[in-house]
């Protein structure tokens, strides 16, 4: 077998599957700057030949998720990033993370300004756990932060959540199923409380794909 000159853009590839806990195939073409989905195929079929990258089917009828091995791990320093294990009930909310910050550079947010939850938690350190924001970026001046809520939680627990981000952040966005789900419903009276709280629709995000 040849070899393979790695290019900028593989690095990329590494950094992005090392940022988000769920990566697909049509991700990396948008996040990594591909013109089609063939020739984004066709590369990353190169890394896994060479053993840079890993794609694993974890449920019927959804698209493979990438990973990043060891060897490309070393490269862009982020030994053990892998070692978290994918949780099937949250498989379809870390997709759609994914896709709010592809929907949030629409917007003119540079993908590398864009912080995910799993970023967070590495900068708090693996000796405090607590809530973050599925995202957090910058935009026009201000902080924003983003949650992803598809299922109901405790409403005690997302008032706290709510009122955290109210302290935290300039604007928190909640992208929920739609505006008659009683997650938004619950969002909708905090508003008056909370006067940062914006709300998007599923949907929204969708048809941006």
């Amino acid at each position: 077998m040849s070899e393979i000159r790695l290019v900028d853009r593989d690095y990329v590839i590494f950094r992005e599957i090392d940022k988000w806990r769920v990566l697909l195939g049509r991700h990396l073409k948008i996040l990594a700057g591909f013109d089609g989905q063939r020739a984004c195929d066709r590369r990353l079929r190169k890394l896994i030949d060479f053993g840079y990258i890993k794609r694993r089917k974890i449920l019927y009828g959804m698209p493979s998720i990438y990973s990043n091995t060891y060897q490309a791990e070393k490269i862009i320093n982020a030994s053990n990033s892998n070692k978290e294990s994918i949780r099937i009930e949250q498989l379809t909310h870390d997709i759609i993370v994914v896709e709010m910050a592809i929907y949030i550079h629409k917007f003119g947010v540079p993908f590398d300004s864009i912080i995910s939850e799993k970023q967070l938690h590495r900068m708090d350190g693996f000796s405090v756990r607590k809530h973050r924001p599925d995202i957090v970026f910058p935009f026009n001046g201000n902080k924003l932060c983003v949650e992803v809520e598809l299922s109901l939680k405790a409403k005690d627990r997302l008032e706290k959540i709510i009122k955290d981000n109210f302290m935290e952040y300039d604007n928190q966005i909640w992208v929920v199923p739609d505006f008659k789900s009683k997650i938004a419903g619950i969002l909708e009276k905090n508003k008056s409380a909370y006067p940062n709280i914006k709300i998007l629709e599923l949907e929204e995000i969708k048809k941006n794909e």
